[in-house]
């Protein structure tokens, strides 16, 4: 039990960012021989929904089942809009033009980004006063310079060759690994951080209104499938051929992907939020980065570039300053839950001794009921 709790959500945590490197880089070798990144969406949506549906069906009683009316459908469906349809759309967009070392780098915004969101409609506030606060808005600028860095000041080529041109984005007309393809690739990646973290924020509202959080993500997935699909029709030509699975690496990119990456992730990181905390997990997000750029420079020869490189230094320094000065809030909140419990349990003990009187208070009747 001791080595559970200390040392498993470290390597649960671990895997799952190697988990997510690897899935970068196979999305990368595909979409570089031509898979489109919306029809790759929609494959992969359409397997994790198949994969998590069955599951949260029969795992749940009939009495635990949460109806879904017109308040947690309209909440559902903008989260999944939001969240999944146009993440990873504008994700794998950016992936394909520009590289998944970039890409993964770019993640690691999401706690900045989702911060000064939370900031505007109210739910974080700052006290002027306060050095955790202070940190918060400094790692911020940090991460926002070191995104637009790693976007405008490319620098000096450190490793490989030019890798990727001659594909062109069906939705930009420009080659990957272009000048052009870079600066819309990164365009890409920033709007995919922003909606990942409106997903977030999404998700306090859809999980309140619909608790199960297997059935919130069963139906996220169904309805980011549908979104998809119009989503392709809308911007891709009407080819039958882009529908077609064209190689091996293709399909072990859509299971891989949809069961992995979709499917099992979920589960890993719950049970590791769960265990250690948001921030914990967020912590292991520059991990990624880190496996991504390596793997990509021996695997798929993928350029990295002086500004890039000091621009991602940039972000991952950022985002731990953020978190650092997240780490008190999440104290408090936790302190809080634990006195609410002391209160519990000092509340039932004197339930306990009044049941030894010769009457019953109404409040400890309520409480035994």
């Amino acid at each position: 039990m001791g080595f559970v709790e200390e040392y498993l959500p470290a390597m649960a945590m671990f895997g799952l960012q190697v988990t997510y490197a690897i899935m970068a880089l196979i999305s990368r070798t595909a979409l570089l021989k031509g898979m489109s990144p919306r029809v790759f969406v929609v494959y992969r949506q359409a397997i994790a929904t198949l994969f998590i549906a069955p599951i949260a069906y029969f795992s749940r009683s009939k009495s635990r089942r949460v109806p879904l009316n017109l308040k947690t459908f309209s909440l559902i469906f903008l989260a999944s809009f939001v969240g999944v349809t146009m993440n990873q759309n504008l994700y794998f967009e950016g992936v394909f033009l520009v590289s998944s070392s970039m890409a993964t780098a770019m993640t690691n915004l999401i706690p900045a980004v989702t911060f000064v969101i939370a900031m505007i409609i109210g739910m974080e506030s700052l006290k002027m006063g306060s050095l955790r606060s202070m940190a918060k808005i400094g790692g911020t600028v940090v991460c926002v310079s070191g995104a637009m860095c790693m976007a405008l000041l490319r620098g000096p080529k450190l490793l490989n060759t030019t890798q990727g041109f001659g594909v062109k984005s069906t939705l930009f007309n420009v080659e990957s690994g272009s000048h052009n393809a870079w600066l819309l690739g990164s365009l890409c990646l920033f709007g995919s951080s922003c909606c990942w973290s409106i997903w977030l924020i999404l998700q306090v509202p859809a999980s309140a209104s619909n608790p199960d959080n297997l059935s919130l993500s069963a139906w996220m997935c169904l309805f980011a499938t549908i979104q998809s699909i119009t989503l392709t029709l809308l911007v891709e030509p009407i080819d039958l051929q882009i529908w077609k699975i064209h190689s091996i690496i293709e399909l072990i990119c859509y299971l891989f992907s949809g069961i992995i990456g979709s499917g099992v992730a979920f589960f890993v990181q719950a049970w590791c939020v769960s265990k250690r905390g948001p921030v914990f997990s967020a912590m292991f997000n520059p991990l990624c980065t880190i496996v991504t750029t390596i793997l990509a420079a021996i695997v798929l020869h993928e350029e990295i570039f002086t500004g890039s490189l000091l621009g991602g230094v940039a972000v991952i320094i950022g985002l731990y300053i953020v978190l650092w000065g997240k780490a008190k809030d999440y104290v408090k909140e936790e302190g809080k839950e634990k006195q609410s419990v002391e209160k519990e349990e000092v509340e039932g003990s004197n339930c306990q001794n009044d049941l030894e009187e010769p009457l019953l208070s109404k409040e400890c009747i309520h409480q035994i009921r």
